[in-house]
């Protein structure tokens, strides 16, 4: 009755049922754990912003990885501006998605060391190449507060993307990078400016991160679950379907006739 299960169309067609159900399991649950994943740093983020501003240098130093927890923990500087080793980030988008710079300007501390901090957006000049118009950082002795952001890399640390590059621009904002340009030393990670506001309103600020939102993850994960529920639930409509035809086609067939004596 089901011997047509042995056909070579159908073995096939059983062999990707049996694939597509783990495979469609297991993006579900790849989903799954992206959408985990959105929750526990959206709780991370909405943790840090809400805490009190501390000393950038109560959790951070040269040469020091931001550790995930610490991500956007509002922290505090002081010192003074160094204007004259400023330099922007090619390529920055502002919260409108125009391409423009994100401008970094040295904070030296008291104790000679660094700090980088990314004084917001401004936008490109008509010409890509040429340095930016940037309103002057604040003169003598400040206190800044800004949010705590790890040091971004290509994989390997080093000032390889300065290659190529027009004076005083980079495309990453790397403490390690800009210790070498300083030649001082520079507080792992950056400071990402929130206080006080440019006079000006330029360079302008960077928002808050967004986490209220969560994604459509977890749509995705119970979606590939269902579609993996789908295939044996087809596959059984389909063996269904192919041993009534066969019937129906066995019946409407004549029988042959008897020969004659």
């Amino acid at each position: 009755m089901y011997r047509f299960l042995l056909s070579r169309q159908w073995v096939i067609l059983t062999l990707i049922g049996l694939v597509l159900v783990p495979t469609m399991t297991e993006l579900g649950f790849w989903q799954l754990h992206r959408h985990e994943r959105r929750v526990e740093q959206n709780a991370v983020i909405a943790r840090n912003l809400d805490a009190k501003p501390v000393p950038m240098t109560e959790l951070t130093s040269p040469g020091h990885t931001v550790p995930r927890s610490d991500y956007w923990r509002q922290v505090t500087a002081t010192g003074a501006f160094d204007s004259a080793h400023e330099m922007v980030v090619r390529r920055r988008t502002n919260a409108d998605d125009r391409v423009g710079f994100h401008v970094l300007t040295p904070l030296v501390l008291a104790d000679g060391r660094a700090v980088v901090v990314n004084r917001g957006w401004v936008p490109a000049a008509a010409d890509q190449k040429a340095f930016p118009e940037v309103p002057p950082a604040p003169g003598g002795t400040v206190t800044v507060t800004g949010r705590l952001k790890a040091d971004e890399t290509t994989g390997a640390s080093g000032i390889k993307d300065l290659k190529g590059l027009p004076p005083r621009q980079v495309m990453l904002i790397n403490s390690e990078q800009q210790a070498r340009l300083l030649d001082r030393e520079v507080l792992g990670g950056y400071l990402e400016l929130s206080a006080p506001g440019p006079a000006g309103g330029s360079p302008e600020m960077i928002p808050e991160p967004d986490h209220d939102s969560i994604g459509a993850h977890m749509a995705y994960a119970v979606q590939w679950w269902l579609f993996a529920a789908a295939v044996p639930v087809g596959w059984l409509v389909l063996v269904r379907r192919e041993k009534h035809d066969r019937a129906a086609a066995k019946e409407s067939t004549p029988e042959p006739a008897p020969a004659a004596a």
